[in-house]
């Protein structure tokens, strides 16, 4: 839906056309740090730490969206521009997924494995922008796609712990909506990661 949200984003960068990009793209940063403290710390306070870490979290994703269309309309892409967007955007995935992976919502190992997906996702989209293949944003797991399930997880988990525990019950295991987030991003961000790398192959000799 790249196409449509480019047309949702032109109102708002308009607006924002004097700002210099990379203060959006570290004001993207900061929200994304906010939200992954939001969620660490939201076992206890979920009440309120777990919408606003939602709210927090599709914040930092808008301004990240946002950064790159003001430069493309005020004419300021650059090299340096991208390079800086793409590490912000790897800090940025570690601070919230990782505060889910070491939260109390998530056990470790399947926090582990949801960083490895989609650091390794990543990697390959830019991996193969720097060996000529262009840059790459095809698979079943896109960074648009972890932002939404990051907005819309939390709230659902929210709802959840007015009606229990919030955990939910596997037979002799239980998960959280949480978990079973972690569990997608590290399964399909390896399936990801794996297509990229037979989709290079095949641009490059």
């Amino acid at each position: 839906m790249r196409d449509d949200a480019v047309s949702f984003l032109d109102p708002a960068a308009r607006r924002l056309i004097k700002i210099d990009p990379n203060t959006l793209s570290f004001a993207a940063l900061f929200l994304a740090a906010l939200s992954g403290l939001a969620i660490y710390f939201s076992h206890q306070s979920w009440e309120i730490l777990l919408p606003l870490s939602s709210f927090l979290v599709i914040s930092s994703g808008f301004f990240d969206a946002l950064d790159g269309r003001v430069a493309r309309l005020a004419g300021k892409t650059s090299r340096r521009g991208d390079f800086l967007d793409h590490v912000l955007d790897r800090y940025a995935d570690v601070l919230m997924i990782g505060a889910v992976a070491f939260s109390a919502w998530c056990n470790p190992y399947i926090g582990i494995l949801a960083l490895v997906g989609v650091l390794l996702t990543s990697y390959m989209g830019t991996q193969a922008q720097a060996v000529g293949a262009g840059r790459l944003y095809r698979g079943i797991l896109g960074r648009a796609d972890r932002i939404v399930l990051l907005f819309i997880v939390p709230l659902i988990q929210w709802i959840f712990m007015f009606f229990g525990d919030g955990w939910i019950d596997f037979g002799a295991f239980s998960l959280s909506m949480f978990e079973i987030m972690m569990l997608w991003f590290g399964i399909a961000g390896n399936i990801t990661a794996v297509q990229r790398v037979f989709e290079v192959w095949k641009k490059i000799k």
